[in-house]
């Protein structure tokens, strides 16, 4: 009798949802909003509706699904605690536990970029290892450590939380997690438009002078056309972001660095600044570290959920 497991990506707006064979193959996706009211009173509730309601369509009975992995995000304990998240109002307790009297399966929670982490390294770019740090570049920077197959979530859920790393001192200004210097206030895609914007408050001719608003996206797009001024930026972000990475380097010594979120879109570019940085600040043995761009894109999250179920 053929078995499956349930992939869950809960994110701000919507769910995110798989339905996984044990071999891999991936059956079904879909997506449900996210309803946040209420401290996310409905959420888990409408999550395992969503999953009955596919077992029905697909013919698929209970008895031959495993169980759920849900990524969230927010820090996770045990599998199953997950510490009140920002960007859901707060929402949080035993969600696996909850989640799987609601649906009548077993049910493991983790981070969402740890989730992704697991992903990339099952059907992504991080396949064929065992040693993988995945690293998103969005809004803000997150990741997740793989160490021998294992995910690295630490006794408190803030294992991989990379953005958080102190790259630089005397910083005044406040990151979002309070503290001062960490690098997602410099390597996020709104770190890399503080930057921009910083240097076109001289004199320095640029293109970037022509947009309304400036975006990450213009930034890099800029720098690959030739402009010194967009070029800068994003040296300062690879120089930033490098020595982060040479850092969790001597810690973990990954086999891959695997770099994915919406700033990873700019391609070869990001590769080029982080590799170069990393070479000149990391322990000469890890030199040899390979980079890769994220190749899943928004289903690394579902992927990760389910191959947390599967071991």
């Amino acid at each position: 009798m053929e078995q499956y497991v349930f992939g869950v990506d809960l994110g701000g707006t919507t769910v995110k949802l798989g339905l996984f064979r044990h071999n891999s193959a991936l059956v079904s996706k879909w997506e449900i909003p996210t309803r946040t009211q209420n401290h996310g009173e409905h959420i888990l509730a409408d999550i395992a509706a969503s999953m009955k309601a596919k077992l029905q369509e697909m013919d698929i009975s209970p008895e031959q699904v495993t169980g759920a992995g849900l990524g969230v995000p927010g820090a996770v304990l045990q599998d199953r605690i997950v510490k009140p998240c920002v960007n859901l109002d707060g929402w949080g307790g035993n969600v696996a536990g909850e989640l799987s009297r609601l649906c009548g399966l077993p049910v493991k929670a983790v981070n969402d970029a740890n989730a992704a982490a697991l992903g990339e390294m099952w059907r992504g770019s991080g396949a064929g290892f065992e040693n993988v740090v995945f690293v998103t570049i969005g809004t803000g920077v997150g990741g997740g450590i793989i160490v021998g197959g294992k995910l690295l979530s630490g006794v408190h859920g803030a294992g991989g939380e990379i953005g958080h790393i102190k790259v630089r001192a005397n910083e005044p200004d406040a990151c979002g997690c309070g503290k001062h210097g960490c690098l997602e206030q410099y390597a996020s895609a709104t770190g890399v438009v503080r930057e921009a914007n910083r240097l076109l408050a001289g004199d320095e001719p640029s293109a970037l002078r022509a947009k309304e608003k400036v975006t990450a996206k213009d930034v890099f797009d800029c720098a690959k056309a030739g402009d010194a001024l967009a070029m800068e930026v994003v040296n300062i972000f690879g120089e930033d972001m490098g020595k982060a990475l040479a850092c969790v380097s001597c810690v973990c010594d990954p086999d891959v660095f695997v770099i994915g979120g919406g700033v990873s879109a700019a391609g070869q570019i990001i590769l080029d600044v982080v590799k170069a940085s990393f070479c000149k600040h990391a322990f000469p043995a890890a030199e040899e570290t390979r980079f890769e761009l994220a190749s899943l894109g928004n289903d690394a999250g579902i992927c990760g959920a389910a191959k947390l179920i599967l071991g």
